[in-house]
């Protein structure tokens, strides 16, 4: 699907139009610009996330207290004697 999309040609071609559009003074600085913001886009996926809460230790359930049996469900499918 995507082969040959940058063939050198059209590498060659998308060069010329950003001389053309950008100038000569300015393209340095363009590609060093989108140099920088690679290598930063690289940094930050590499970087561990500092922005994520630090893990907090669950603390243990205490088991609940004993439910008295006329407040316990009946099952109702269950044999009466």
């Amino acid at each position: 699907m995507l082969e040959g999309l940058l063939s050198p040609m059209h590498l060659i071609i998308i060069l010329a139009i950003a001389l053309i559009v950008l100038g000569p003074k300015r393209l340095p600085e363009a590609g060093r610009g989108l140099g920088e913001a690679i290598r930063g886009f690289r940094e930050s996926v590499a970087a561990p996330d500092d922005d994520e809460p630090p893990v907090v230790a669950k603390r243990a359930v205490e088991p609940a207290a004993r439910v008295p049996e006329a407040a316990a469900p009946v099952d109702r499918d269950a044999p009466q004697d």
